[in-house]
């Protein structure tokens, strides 16, 4: 997060008057991990993959959920991208898991096509199955974790959602060893419970059965407020003190009554003393020679353990440009390499490398998207100023009437060429492209928000396609792409650009590259 200097130039949004970001820095994280040699690259990893592995370095868990109804097919989300950038071919370093989005499949109990059918029907409107999508995440990890690996997780959508749950899971109850596969439902049971029996239970539970596990990173895309036309919610959704770092991607422009951000919200101080409490139980496994804190003893393994549990999660939501899929992608055709939701993937990407995750990427696959390795690895380099305009020759040539790409996709782009030709890109707008969603817009429906005392309280309102109001309790981090379409006038798409998103005209504006 990057605040605004002074004597910058002023944009216009949403009739506010703010300042253009300035050429923003970048923080240097964590201290880096040794390698084999000076230039970080070990002779025995693959130089397209990048960053290599530490010597005797952790090994990463990556996980990543789709939206609802996605899956790879002709127009994939940004969580299929970046899944087909993960190296796969080495179990011994890094694992990947991908689930297709709620809605896509059925549970294995449901075998005649009828039933299959309307399951996934159900699936769609009312999370039928979000049980059996947080259990199969969670299936995964009990059969592979092994003591000091990195959790990472993704979501889109509802699969963000389904990601944060699985975190908020492995949280409450802990992380079940290898092949205990028939205590999952009954840890899940616990884990949705939220009444006191239900909290002393998975304390107990946790305690006895489980290892406590820590979340590296969870980048999301657009998580939505609710799951399903009925809403669903689940325990350390929307917060969770066992989460190191904790990013994203939301839409300014998306405004359907149903897809309300759902914000990392701080626990109350009631919410911080349930579940078991630092000290009450060991971390899982001994520390390793590449951990920043070494256990000699018990107390000091207590110690540690109750340092990290008080330990604040690593925040950072930043605000995008776009409706719901042009933040997390599927809104365009795969063949389509121009859209406004490769700007919040590349985003995600650099916070993997400035956060230092350990998550392991072909470079091939960040040139596709229009990242440079070597501005990634060994050192995430600064970036340069905005782009506001091309040369001439290129200017005139972004898109043609209907919204195709005319550039010549084979030359390579500066990452600033990048974001300004995907900042122009259309918006697809839902209530606008399917009518029936306002269907949904005039009946009064219940939102639970949280005040700035982090207290929560319901809202309800009938919507009327109003756009997402901004917490005025949080930063409102918003990204430099957003300055550039703001700036660009009339697009090829409509007239100039004016966010959905509601906030005060004298709310400070943070800049994020």
């Amino acid at each position: 997060m990057r605040s605004v200097s002074e004597g910058t130039t002023a944009s216009t949004l949403n009739g506010s008057q703010f300042t253009s970001p300035p050429s923003l820095g970048v923080s240097t994280g964590p201290t880096s991990p040794s390698f084999s040699n000076p230039d970080g690259l070990s002779e025995f990893v693959d130089r397209d993959v990048i960053p290599p592995k530490p010597l005797d370095g952790p090994r990463t868990l990556v996980l990543c959920f789709d939206g609802t109804g996605d899956q790879f097919d002709s127009d994939n989300s940004n969580v299929v991208l970046l899944f087909s950038m993960l190296m796969k071919d080495s179990p011994s370093e890094q694992m990947v898991y991908y689930q297709a989005g709620i809605g896509t499949y059925t549970i294995p109990q449901i075998a005649t096509p009828m039933w299959s059918n309307l399951s996934k029907t159900l699936d769609e409107m009312i999370a039928w199955n979000l049980d059996a999508h947080v259990m199969a995440g969670y299936e995964f990890l009990m059969t592979n974790y092994q003591s000091g690996d990195k959790i990472c997780l993704f979501g889109f959508s509802r699969g963000a959602y389904t990601a944060r749950a699985l975190a908020g899971m492995v949280h409450k109850v802990g992380l079940l060893p290898r092949c205990n596969h028939q205590q999952v439902p009954f840890a899940y049971k616990m884990f949705t419970r939220t009444d006191e029996v239900g909290w002393k239970q998975s304390t107990a539970f946790k305690k006895a059965f489980t290892m406590d596990v820590d979340i590296e990173f969870i980048g999301v895309w657009d998580t939505v407020c609710s799951v399903g036309l009925i809403p669903r919610t689940l325990p350390f959704t929307s917060s969770n003190t066992a989460i190191r770092t904790f990013r994203h991607a939301l839409s300014l422009d998306e405004h359907r009554a149903k897809f309300k951000a759902n914000h990392y919200n701080y626990p109350t101080e009631e919410e911080g003393k349930l579940g078991t409490q630092p000290g009450d139980m060991p971390k899982s496994g001994a520390k390793k020679r590449w951990a920043t804190k070494k256990t000699k003893t018990d107390f000091e393994a207590q110690f540690a353990a109750q340092e990290f549990h008080n330990h604040k999660t690593d925040v950072l939501e930043v605000w995008f440009a776009g409706c719901h899929c042009d933040v997390g992608g599927g809104s365009v055709p795969n063949d389509d390499t121009r859209n406004l939701a490769r700007i919040p993937l590349r985003w995600m990407i650099r916070e993997c490398f400035l956060t230092k995750t350990g998550i392991r990427f072909h470079a091939d696959g960040l040139r596709s998207v229009g990242l440079d390795p070597e501005a990634l690895f060994p050192v995430v380099k600064p970036r340069p100023a905005a782009l506001y305009s091309l040369p001439s020759a290129d200017a005139d040539h972004v898109r043609d009437t209907t919204g195709a790409t005319l550039v010549d996709t084979s030359i390579p782009q500066s990452e600033e060429e990048e974001d300004y030709r995907d900042a122009l890109c259309p918006i697809y707008d839902q209530l606008k492209l399917a009518p029936y969603w306002w269907v949904l817009e005039v009946v009064p429906l219940a939102h639970r928000v949280q005040n700035a005392l982090h207290q929560w309280f319901d809202k309800l309102y009938v919507n009327m396609g109003r756009g997402r109001i901004v917490p005025t309790h949080e930063p409102f981090n918003v990204h430099r792409s957003v300055d550039i379409r703001l700036k660009a006038g009339a697009l090829a798409a409509g007239g100039p650009y004016k966010p959905n998103a509601v906030y005060p005209s004298s709310m400070q504006i943070n800049w994020v590259d």
